[in-house]
C-alpha cells in the first residue's frame, strides 16, 4: 500500500501546532507496519539549514495558478525511515512564518495542485492521498477535477483529516477565476461556496472519499450546531463516510526515562523519583517546597476555547480553601495573561504564572505536576493529556473531543480510571471535581493506583496507525 501524506507542517522540520506532531509521528508508525508512506509539505524559508542542507533536488516543473504558470521544485530528505518531499517556490514560501499572509489562498492552492502535478517525476505513485486541514484540502478537489481522463490519477483515493474545524480557509469568491482556475459551476452548485465565499475546508470535505477527525467524540460533536462551525449540515450528510481516530504521541520523544529536561528520570515500572522533579520545580519557581503539596499544572494557549473562563470564576476559591499549588505556562490573549499574573500576585506562595513558552519548562511541568488541568470548551484531540498520562500526571479534563476518548474517569469503587472528568461547561462542576482529585491525592493508596493506571495507559501511535491502515483499506475497497 502506498500513501502520500499531505500536510502544511511536520516535525522536526517546521511546526506551529499539533498537525506537525501528527505529520512527524504517524508516518513513522505506519512505516513500521509495512505501509510505504511519503510526506509532502511546503519548503518554507523558516526550515532550519541543518535540514535544507541535507535535501536532494528531485526535479522541477511548472504548475498553473489559474491563468499563469509558476515554478515548483521538489526536494527530498529521508528521516527516521520516512521520505519527505518539499514543494519549493520562494515567491510563496520563502517568508517568515507559515500562515497569515494576504495571498494564503493562492499559496496553498498552488501547494495543493503541485502535490498532484509533481507525481510523474517521483518514483512513487500513491494508492491513497491523505490530506490534512484546509491548507491541503484543495488537493482533493484538483484530484477529481484537474485530471479527468488520466487513468493514473483515476485510481487514487483520498482521505481528508480535520484537525480543527474552526480554521477553514475562507476566501473571496473572486479566487475562482484568479487563483483556482475552476469553472464557476463548482461554486454555483455549492461544492466550494460558503456564504458567498470560497471555503477550502468545505471543498476538501465534499471531494474526499473518506473524511476523518482526530478523535471519535469530535467526529460526533462536529455534526451538531454548537461544534459544527456552520459545516454541521454537510458533515451530517457525509456521516457514513466520517470517522474519528484519536491521535497518539511519539513515545520516544515523550519519555520520562530519557527526557533530558527532567531533574530525575523515571519509568512506568519505577516512578519513585517523579517527586524529585516537583521539588526541583518548586525551588526553581520560588514556591514553598513540599512533596506533600499537590501541584496542578497547566500548559496551554491562553484563549477562551481552553476553558479559561472557568478558572477565572473559581481559582481564587480553590486556592483559598485548599492546600495546593498551581503552575501555568502559556501565552495568548492579554486579558488572560493579565488575569493569571494577578492570580500570582494574590497567591504568591501558591501560584506561578509563566507567561511565555519554554519547551523545557513544559516538560518539567508535565513531569512535576500531580494533576494536569485541561477544562477545554472543545478539544478535537488534545496532546497535553496524553503527555501527562505518559509522565504519570493525572489529567483533570472536561468531557469533550479527544479528552473524553482518552481520559477514563476514576471509579472509587473499582479503582479503575486514569483521570478526572467533568461534563458541563460549568465552573463549579470543575471546582467540585478538582476538590475530589485533591482528596484522592491526600490518600496515598488511591493516588498510587491512579498514577499506575495513568503511566501504563498506552497512547502511542501503534494502535492508531493500525486503525488508519483499516481506513486506507476501506477507501481502496479491500
Amino acid at each position: 500500500m502506498k500513501v502520500l501524506f499531505v500536510a502544511s507542517e511536520a516535525v522536526p522540520f517546521i511546526k506551529t501546532g499539533g498537525l506537525a506532531d501528527v505529520a512527524g509521528s504517524l508516518p513513522k508508525s505506519l512505516v513500521a507496519e509495512g505501509v510505504d508512506i511519503r510526506v509532502i509539505l511546503p519548503k518554507y524559508g523558516s526550515i532550519p539549514a541543518k535540514w535544507t542542507e541535507k535535501m536532494t533536488h528531485v526535479g522541477n516543473i511548472t504548475v498553473p495558478v489559474a491563468w499563469r504558470d509558476k515554478y515548483v521544485g521538489i526536494d527530498m530528505i529521508e528521516h527516521e525511515g520516512v521520505t519527505y518531499y518539499f514543494v519549493d517556490n520562494e515567491e510563496y514560501f520563502k517568508r517568515d512564518g507559515l500562515y497569515g499572509y494576504f495571498d494564503d489562498a493562492e499559496r496553498f492552492a498552488f501547494f495543493s495542485r503541485s502535490v498532484l502535478n509533481v507525481l510523474p517525476m517521483l518514483d512513487f505513485w500513491p494508492d491513497v492521498i491523505h490530506t490534512n486541514d484546509w491548507h491541503a484540502a484543495m488537493s482533493n478537489v484538483f484530484l477529481k477535477l484537474d485530471h479527468i481522463g488520466d487513468e493514473r490519477y483515476a485510481g487514487i483515493k483520498s482521505i481528508f483529516s480535520i484537525h480543527n474545524l474552526k480554521y477553514q480557509g475562507i476566501f473571496p469568491k473572486s479566487i475562482m477565476n484568479d487563483v483556482l482556475g475552476l469553472d464557476w459551476k463548482y461554486f454555483n452548485n455549492g461544492d466550494l461556496e460558503f456564504y458567498d465565499a470560497v471555503n477550502y475546508m468545505k471543498a476538501g470535505i465534499v471531494y474526499a472519499d473518506l473524511v476523518g477527525t482526530v478523535s471519535r467524540t469530535y467526529a460526533t460533536e462536529i455534526q451538531y450546531d454548537y461544534f459544527g462551525e456552520n459545516l454541521d449540515g454537510l458533515l451530517r450528510k457525509r456521516s457514513d463516510s466520517l470517522f474519528g481516530i484519536v491521535n497518539g504521541i511519539d513515545y520516544n520523544t515523550y519519555n520520562p526515562e530519557t527526557d533530558k529536561n527532567l531533574v530525575a528520570n523515571y519509568s512506568a515500572k519505577d516512578w519513585s523519583k517523579k517527586g524529585n522533579n516537583k521539588v526541583a520545580l518548586q525551588q526553581e519557581l520560588g514556591l514553598p517546597v513540599g512533596r506533600d503539596i499537590p501541584m496542578i499544572g497547566m500548559v496551554t494557549r491562553l484563549v477562551e476555547a481552553k476553558g479559561l473562563e472557568l478558572l477565572v470564576r473559581i481559582m481564587d476559591e480553590l486556592l483559598a480553601s485548599e492546600k495546593v499549588q498551581f503552575v501555568l505556562l502559556g501565552t495568548g490573549d492579554k486579558r488572560y495573561e493579565d488575569w493569571f499574573q494577578g492570580l500570582q500576585w494574590r497567591f504568591p506562595n501558591k501560584v506561578s504564572a509563566n507567561i511565555r513558552f519554554s519547551n523545557k519548562l513544559a516538560q518539567q511541568i508535565y513531569a512535576s505536576s500531580d494533576i494536569f488541568l485541561m477544562p477545554s470548551v472543545y478539544e478535537p484531540c488534545g496532546i497535553g493529556q496524553l503527555i501527562a498520562l505518559r509522565y504519570g500526571t493525572i489529567p483533570l479534563v472536561r468531557a469533550t473531543g479527544g479528552l473524553k476518548d482518552t481520559v477514563i474517569p476514576y471509579n472509587k469503587f473499582t479503582g479503575e480510571g486514569n483521570g478526572f472528568i467533568f461534563d458541563n461547561i460549568n465552573a463549579h462542576d470543575m471546582l467540585f471535581v478538582a476538590k475530589q482529585a485533591i482528596e484522592c491525592y491526600n490518600n496515598p493508596a488511591i493516588w498510587k493506583s491512579l498514577i499506575n493506571n495513568a503511566i501504563t495507559s498506552d497512547y502511542s501511535w501503534k494502535k492508531s496507525a493500525l486503525e488508519y491502515i483499516d481506513r486506507y483499506n476501506q477507501v481502496l475497497g479491500k
